[in-house]
């Protein structure tokens, strides 16, 4: 794997990698990994990433032995790397479906006349 220039990462390379970073500080200072504490590490350190990734990050790692993971990276091989991005991926599919249901759901308020009868 090529080494890349962090300036150089796409906006969600950039996304990931500090929300990795920051899930292993909360881990390295034995603290528990939540959405609100990688957000308050992501921003003590000048970055910025799209709402959704603390959030998807603290899903995926909840009740996940870390130091576990960490230990097994280079065990495993190359199919244990999929493990964590097919979760990831899952985490990701299962907010667009939550965000596709919440619009679905949404109420005209008589946008068209209060008619039932449709």
């Amino acid at each position: 794997m090529a080494s890349v220039e962090a300036s150089k990462l796409s906006k969600a390379d950039h996304d990931e990698l500090c929300c990795s970073y920051a899930a292993l500080m909360l881990h390295d200072d034995g603290l528990e990994i939540t959405a609100e504490k990688l957000s308050a590490v992501i921003k003590a350190s000048k970055n910025e990433v799209e709402p959704y990734w603390p959030m998807l990050f603290a899903k995926a790692l909840k009740g996940a032995d870390v130091g576990e993971l960490l230990s097994n990276i280079g065990s495993a091989g190359p199919a244990a790397a999929a493990g964590p991005a097919a979760a990831g991926a899952a985490a990701v599919e299962e907010v667009k479906e939550e965000k596709k249901e919440e619009a679905e759901d949404v109420d005209m308020g008589g946008l068209f006349g209060d008619e039932d009868d449709y």
